[in-house]
């Protein structure tokens, strides 16, 4: 386990156990450091309607490509954040990956079947402290436990179905090279952003028949159509860069994985 790359904001995986961590407890925290300065956040189709009221909804490059909500257009700006890790917004979705953290379900070996409860050790919010929430209670998972577990749980039954949701958009070959032209002031060079995926809308429109008919069944046009709404946030959040004086230079922008 310890070989594989890790997740985007874990720095090491631990496996929760009684016996190591019977009197450790959890700390409630105001502020996500680990989360400044992130600008693309792994979500599942499951969070569409929601992320798609605040954050732009794209896909990350690459066969294995994830739908990804932008909380920042360039690398190392997150425009929802402030500098201590305190959210700007009070009326705001917080997708499920960040609230995840710092716990996951993972094989502790690579033949294994049954996923394991793992935590990143590095995180401040779990630890053998005086106070806070018990995660065990008699040797056994206190209650507070059972609900980061079952959150994980869900989570985990959520990616299956974003894998699913992929598999289709690929079969379908809906998706396309994105990009996005801003133009600020008039006579100047826009500010063009490049390196992510997104629904094809030309070829969604043409869709006919059987094709059509599934992906109505199924769920799966309302999120493509989700999509491709939020996509008109792209400029909201470049305005909010603007005003926190982290507009980049006008050239082609980075990638969003």
């Amino acid at each position: 386990m310890a070989s594989a790359p890790l997740p985007l904001f874990y720095n090491g995986l631990e496996p929760l156990s009684s016996d190591t961590h019977g009197t450790w407890k959890v700390r409630q925290q105001q502020t996500a450091p680990f989360l400044i300065g992130q600008h693309a956040i792994p979500i599942t189709v499951d969070e569409f309607p929601l992320v798609q009221r605040f954050m732009p909804i794209v896909f990350s490059v690459g066969d294995d490509a994830i739908p990804l909500a932008l909380m920042g257009l360039n690398e190392g700006v997150n425009v929802f954040m402030d500098d201590e890790g305190k959210l700007t917004e009070n009326n705001f979705y917080v997708p499920a990956y960040v609230r995840r953290y710092p716990y996951m379900l993972a094989r502790l070996r690579p033949d294994a079947e049954e996923l394991s409860l793992c935590f990143d050790p590095t995180s401040q919010t779990i630890g053998a402290f005086d106070d806070g929430d018990p995660l065990f209670e008699n040797g056994q998972p206190s209650e507070l436990t059972k609900s980061i577990l079952g959150f994980a749980e869900q989570f985990e039954q959520a990616g299956a179905r974003t894998q699913n949701f992929m598999k289709e958009l690929r079969e379908a070959e809906l998706l396309m090279e994105g990009e996005v032209s801003i133009q600020v002031q008039e006579g100047q060079p826009p500010f063009i952003y490049r390196g992510f995926q997104m629904v094809n809308e030309e070829k969604l429109a043409g869709l006919r028949g059987d094709q059509l008919r599934k992906m109505s069944q199924s769920g799966m046009l309302p999120l493509l159509y989700a999509h491709l709404f939020s996509l008109s946030l792209m400029r909201d959040i470049f305005a909010r860069q603007v005003q926190q004086g982290k507009a980049p230079q006008p050239q082609i922008q980075q990638q969003f994985n």
